[in-house]
């Protein structure tokens, strides 16, 4: 437990002194709520909502609603379609915002399992973003990897937990068809049966550019599968 929790620790270190190293996006934050439902044994909803800023809150950087729902079709494969709408605020070289609109279908295929205790997935997504301002259409591509760290005692309750991601994301173009690479690393709070909070530090490397958010996360578990009457 004290390997795991030290190898934490540093990740975090790191990507705080990357963040201060910044200048017009020095105090990024990344907020998000997300929800997980089971509908039935073998499907799931998910929902979430998030806003992203170029300070500690108030200038606005994205805004995005989401929902999918996928289907077990064979131990820990789940198939999934779902819907993302975003708000996308940048700056323009004079230093004015620039208001944009992106409709986002998406498919994906998520794969489990287990490394000892550590619970480890796969994520394979495609996405069709159509985008305003000006209209373009892109194919994009999204690998993501995740790891799970318990920091419990087999048999213990668990109270915190780790979080290592990492997701690299491809267009289907043939001139720079690499979008970006974003490394996550933090920790989850357990602040009930069914809901925890999660605080990580997140590097974003794009072509020519890196960005480092604080993330501040709640996520909530919810059974909402019909009972059988007795």
């Amino acid at each position: 437990m004290k390997i795991k929790l030290k190898l934490i620790v540093i990740l975090l270190a790191g990507f705080s002194t990357l963040a201060n190293a910044q200048s017009r996006d020095k105090y990024n934050m990344w907020f998000q709520y997300l929800l997980s439902a089971k509908l039935t044994d073998k499907s799931t909803l998910t929902a979430l909502s998030q806003y992203r800023s170029f300070d500690l809150a108030y200038d606005t950087r994205l805004f995005l609603v989401s929902a999918y729902v996928d289907y077990e079709v064979a131990n820990d494969v789940k198939p999934a379609a779902g819907f993302m709408f975003l708000v996308l605020d940048s700056y323009k070289s004079d230093n004015t915002k620039k208001e944009r609109y992106e409709k986002r279908p998406f498919q994906q295929v998520s794969l489990g399992g287990n490394i000892g205790r550590t619970s480890i997935s796969h994520r394979f997504r495609v996405e069709e973003r159509f985008i305003s301002n000006p209209n373009d259409f892109i194919v994009r591509l999204r690998y993501l990897i995740s790891l799970r760290i318990p920091f419990n005692r087999a048999g213990e309750k668990e109270k915190l937990y780790g979080i290592l991601k990492n997701e690299i994301r491809m267009n289907v173009v043939k001139d720079e068809p690499f979008d970006s690479n974003r490394l996550t690393a933090g920790i989850g709070i357990k602040t009930g049966k069914n809901s925890a909070i999660e605080l990580a530090f997140i590097n974003q490397l794009e072509t020519g550019s890196t960005s480092n958010y604080g993330y501040i996360g709640y996520r909530n578990n919810f059974d909402w599968r019909k009972k059988e009457k007795k």
